[in-house]
């Protein structure tokens, strides 16, 4: 699949794979200097690109598992949905979990892009949904294992 992407600035990176078989592609902070993140807090930081999800598809923004332990730094959503009708800049809203403040470097790397395909549904209104084993049973309801 090729993916189309704008940047919107000199010094934005297009996102890169640290592996060949790596689901993700890393996000780069297109900031001009360092940028400091206190404890609980959340920053939304640009990567100086846009780009084009294909119809059927949206680009989950993830975070980073290094930068995640190490750092405490994450999506503060936990995870982004770029639609493919979206064609603004790409921008990482990353929240600061530790209890330190944290600074992030130009041209760090912020998050990791993952193109995922979705099915579209069509909602239906019922007065009744089909029977389960687990039923309504929600939180921690099949067991502690």
């Amino acid at each position: 699949m090729k993916l189309e992407y704008k940047k919107l600035s000199d010094t934005a990176r297009c996102p890169e794979r640290g592996s060949a078989d790596a689901a993700g592609y890393d996000l780069f902070a297109d900031i001009e200097g360092p940028i400091t993140i206190a404890p609980h807090e959340t920053i939304l930081i640009g990567t100086g690109i846009a780009i084009a999800v294909p119809g059927g598809y949206f680009g989950g923004v993830f975070a980073r598992s290094g930068l995640s332990l190490k750092e405490g730094l994450r999506p503060a959503n936990c995870t982004g949905v770029i639609d493919a009708d979206y064609r603004g800049e790409v921008k990482v809203s990353l929240h600061n979990d530790s209890e330190t403040p944290r600074r992030v470097e130009p041209q760090q790397k912020i998050a990791q892009l993952v193109i995922l395909p979705f099915l579209e549904v069509e909602f239906s209104e019922c007065e009744e949904l089909s029977e389960t084993v687990r039923g309504a049973g929600g939180f921690g309801s099949t067991g502690k294992n």
